[in-house]
């Protein structure tokens, strides 16, 4: 079984001593969606919401989030991000949202977290800009995608 890096010998939470580790390139994916009643979905996509701009606000609360995960995570570490992308894409066929973020770093640890809580809170921002309509909306299906770089190596969900 692998050995959980955040636990002390003794079993203690404890913050991971990265400065041994050599600075890599490091991107992760991840993706969420936002399932909701078509009419719901159409508000959205014409920029019909009392709010504003769904995806506007949406993408910034989302990179705004990655740039904060360390605030947020008690464990991560603060990252110097260099890219933060984010596509919200509309799925009638769900009907919903799709929302998926890569993440970007040069440093000594990953981005997972950073584009997994880049994506639920925009997901979290989806719902709070249409939840007047539409309460029962759904957040699914938040998972990493795949990340790059680093001594672990490159890992991709199998059924992506």
């Amino acid at each position: 079984m692998t050995k959980l890096t955040h636990l002390s010998a003794a079993g203690d939470a404890h913050m991971v001593d990265i400065s041994a580790k050599a600075d890599a390139t490091r991107v992760a994916r991840a993706r969420g969606r936002v399932a909701m009643a078509p009419e719901t979905l159409a508000l959205a996509i014409a920029g019909q919401a009392k709010k504003g701009d769904v995806f506007g606000v949406a993408r910034i609360a989302a990179i705004m989030a990655a740039k904060k995960t360390s605030d947020l995570i008690p464990l991560c570490h603060p990252l110097p991000l260099t890219r933060v992308a984010v596509e919200i894409a509309p799925d009638e066929a769900l009907p919903g949202l799709r929302v998926e973020v890569e993440a970007g770093v040069t440093g000594k640890t990953g981005v997972e977290m950073e584009a997994l809580t880049a994506v639920s809170v925009a997901c979290l921002t989806i719902y709070d800009m249409l939840k007047a309509v539409d309460r029962a909306m759904r957040i699914e299906g938040v998972e990493l995608v795949s990340k790059e770089g680093g001594k672990s190596g490159d890992w991709r969900r199998e059924d992506k």
